[in-house]
């Protein structure tokens, strides 16, 4: 007689139900793996290379006296001129970050509450710079601050002096905001879009004045825009060197332009790695506070379900 109770072994050379199941899903999640390989091999090239050179030559390319380990990022922070590029490229990006934000603001929250024909109106205006050369557009600014150039001449004529912006960290960060606007408004677009501004209707029909009822519901449930195009701004700005190099001035001078002097002038290959390590410091702690920071609220996660569930 045969035991009921005796489990029944797999024939030798059988596969498993669940084994068999499961290949199916490993082979889809190789194909769409494969489909980053190019974009992991660019940046390889490109980007993770190149820095992770000029991360070694911090070490081990020296400028006579220096001899070795730490000494170019000593002489970088041991010198006050080094910090004070260092902080007036800061500066100067939070500066270029708080304008392009008052500016894209209510350009974005326009782009959220005008129809479908003007939204694209106004989406074709943010999108048209990318149309043409930056150094074409630079050179624009160029002409437009330039001693007695229209802005200078149209200071004059209202009585506000001669500000000869030119060659100055001003004239400089102007430029900069122009080319990073657009980088602030997509994003706070795409946070704004997701808002069921019906909120706000309902703060003001509990009591609250318009201008009260926008600064305490619609301003925080659009805080993710703001702080991940404020962050994508800022992070641009610290790296800009073709506008600083013809807007600004050699006394006046931004880390990128430092960085490329060193280089290509003093062949400094140790001093610019260090100023790069500096740089990409920089960014990573502000990287870190976006990461901590930028998350949809629930506020806003069930404004996009709303408005998803309405269309």
């Amino acid at each position: 007689m045969t035991s009921t109770g005796s489990p029944t072994m797999p024939r030798s050379g059988t596969t498993p139900p669940a084994a068999s199941a499961q290949a199916p899903a490993r082979r889809r999640r190789l194909g769409w793996g494969a489909l980053a390989v190019p974009a992991l091999a660019v940046s390889l090239a490109f980007f993770i290379y190149p820095v992770a050179e000029a991360l070694r030559r911090s070490f081990t390319d020296f400028v006579p006296p220096e001899s070795g380990g730490f000494d170019n990022y000593a002489w970088f922070f041991g010198d006050a001129v080094n910090i004070t590029i260092l902080v007036r490229t800061v500066v100067t990006g939070v500066g270029v970050t708080a304008v392009c934000l008052v500016v894209a603001y209510p350009f974005a929250y326009l782009m959220t509450v005008v129809g479908r024909r003007w939204r694209a109106v106004l989406l074709g205006v943010v999108l048209v710079q990318f149309w043409s050369s930056a150094v074409a557009q630079t050179f624009a600014w160029v002409i437009l601050l330039q001693d007695n150039g229209p802005i200078d001449s149209l200071a004059g004529w209202l009585g506000l002096g001669h500000p000869g912006l030119l060659g100055t960290v001003t004239g400089a960060g102007i430029g900069m905001a122009q080319a990073m606007v657009p980088f602030m408004i997509l994003p706070l677009y795409s946070t704004m879009q997701g808002i069921d501004r019906r909120l706000v209707l309902a703060a003001q029909a509990l009591g609250a004045r318009p201008a009260i009822a926008f600064l305490r519901v619609y301003v925080p449930m659009s805080m993710p825009g703001v702080l991940s195009g404020s962050l994508m701004v800022f992070v641009l700005s610290l790296g800009f060197y073709i506008t600083p190099s013809l807007l600004g001035s050699p006394q006046q001078m931004l880390l990128s332009q430092y960085l490329v002097t060193e280089v290509n002038n003093l062949l400094a290959w140790g001093r610019g790695g260090a100023m790069a390590a500096v740089m990409i410091f920089v960014t990573g702690v502000f990287l870190l506070f976006g990461w901590r920071f930028v998350r949809p609220t629930a506020a806003t996660a069930a404004g996009v379900s709303d408005n998803h569930s309405e269309e």
